[in-house]
């Protein structure tokens, strides 16, 4: 019995990244949809890509993105949907030039964004 999983349909534009499954055997495939935000504060951004039909990528998700395909992104600071654990006034980015992630004030730093859409396997 193979448990790949299948490539889904693409829309024009969109770029397959991965899939990511947990230990439980549920997932999602990711896909980075095209088009990219300037820079501007968290909400903004997610506002953005929920009007995209999509959704900040989340910290593992942005990983992958920067392990295989960084040369969609500008070598700039990028949101994710992450809000920090301890305070929910701070959310995680991540730099698409050395791949480092940081969390700073979700209404003060302005950062990037592209969005992902996320389909469960």
């Amino acid at each position: 019995m193979s448990t790949a999983a299948k490539i889904p349909e693409l829309q024009q534009g969109e770029i397959y990244v991965g899939a990511i499954i947990k230990k439980d055997g549920t997932g999602h495939h990711i896909i980075l949809l095209p088009g990219d935000k300037d820079a501007g504060n968290w909400q903004d951004a997610m506002d953005w890509a929920k009007d995209t039909g999509g959704d900040l990528p989340n910290r593992v998700e942005q990983s992958l993105l920067f392990a295989d395909h960084k040369e969609e992104f500008k070598k700039d600071w990028y949101w994710s949907n992450a809000t920090h654990t301890n305070n929910s006034e701070w959310a995680w980015y991540q730099y698409f030039y050395y791949g480092d992630q940081y969390d700073d004030r979700k209404s003060s730093l302005n950062c990037r964004a592209r969005a992902v859409r996320r389909l469960e396997i």
